[in-house]
């Protein structure tokens, strides 16, 4: 296992020469049967599928986490939707959503999301995810502006992922144990970056997770890491969750006597966790999977986060491959380690 990392990095060291641009660019007209479009970063066009529906309205309140996020940017990314925050109204957010048009686990309200030809778990809910605080705006014939509400006919949505210059981590390693360390490792070294008050000890039946592999990315928002632990066509998984989300956001309450969620609590002294870098904000996304292939190998295997354990406090292995729902199939797991997606290790 350790060699097959070891090659994986001076791979990319080695590809990552060919790239090193600011970001892609995903373009979503407002008008039924246009392309989607996503222009990389060397300016190559790759078409991702058509729109089949768009917005009438927008969705308030949405999930509490939406809130956490800054207007006007990616508030979610996920196998089976991508959220976008317009504002915030009485603690809530109000969003517009963009999901796949092939699914059995919707994740939007009806009449205010755009229906894409895609698969889900491929294109924009895949490879070409965007991460959570990506820029959105509106193009129209008067020019470039925020996202502040429904987007007009013959109007384009335009999403920019930044690509970190040089990322500044490579990895989070997780201590599943209360008061464990959640580290991250980067080019300027390790640093402590919250604790465990909650471990993970079991799985559950996230819907979306049924279009994911095991020990890949679910999805990502403000408030919620969610990782596959069974096969795509099965579902389960489990979630990694900051403290002040599971302690105010009723829904969540629930978590605190169950073991599919693992919750971490910021330093003494620093900032909420929630809708924050390096864990809630421009870290994590599905990756591709399936058929689903970027215009180059860096970006195929870059942008395809991978999350792997130690089970007992052994040798770092891939997840067990588990599905349902289960109070103890993680039990055993002592140690967890997400790689971030990376695009530049220069």
């Amino acid at each position: 296992m350790k060699k097959i990392f070891v090659s994986l990095i001076i791979f990319l060291c080695f590809v990552s020469s060919c790239y090193g641009e600011d970001f892609i660019e995903i373009r979503i007209p407002c008008k039924k049967h246009s392309e989607v479009k996503a222009i990389m970063p060397d300016n190559k066009i790759v078409t991702l599928g058509k729109v089949l529906m768009t917005p009438s309205k927008t969705n308030w309140p949405a999930y509490t986490a939406s809130k956490w996020c800054t207007p006007s940017t990616v508030c979610a990314s996920a196998v089976n939707a991508v959220h976008i925050l317009i504002n915030v109204e009485n603690d809530r957010g109000r969003i517009i959503s963009l999901v796949p048009s092939i699914t059995v686990a919707p994740a939007a309200a009806q009449g205010a999301f755009f229906s894409l030809e895609m698969e889900a778990g491929t294109g924009i809910f895949g490879g070409y995810a965007p991460l959570v605080g990506s820029k959105v705006t509106i193009e129209s014939d008067e020019g470039e502006r925020d996202l502040t509400d429904v987007p007009k006919e013959n109007e384009t949505l335009i999403i920019r992922t930044e690509l970190p210059e040089a990322p500044k981590n490579f990895m989070v390693e997780i201590e599943n144990r209360p008061g464990g360390r959640v580290i991250t490792f980067g080019k300027k070294g390790c640093e402590v970056v919250a604790r465990v008050i909650h471990r993970l000890g079991g799985i559950g039946r996230f819907g979306g997770s049924i279009y994911q592999n095991n020990g890949r990315i679910r999805a990502s928002h403000a408030g919620v890491i969610c990782v596959a632990t069974s096969k795509r066509d099965t579902v389960g998984g489990f979630q990694i969750m900051p403290l002040k989300h599971a302690l105010t956001s009723k829904e969540m309450i629930s978590s605190w006597s169950m073991t599919q969620w693992l919750i971490i609590s910021p330093l003494p002294n620093h900032p909420d966790l929630e809708g924050r870098e390096p864990l809630y904000k421009n870290s994590f996304l599905p990756g591709t999977q399936l058929n689903d292939k970027l215009p180059d190998l860096f970006n195929q295997y870059g942008r395809r986060p991978l999350v792997i354990c130690r089970i007992n406090g052994g040798e770092w292995e891939r997840l067990p491959e588990v599905s349902g729902k289960s109070d103890d199939a993680l039990k055993d797991v002592t140690h967890l380690r997400l790689y971030f997606p990376v695009w530049d290790l220069r």
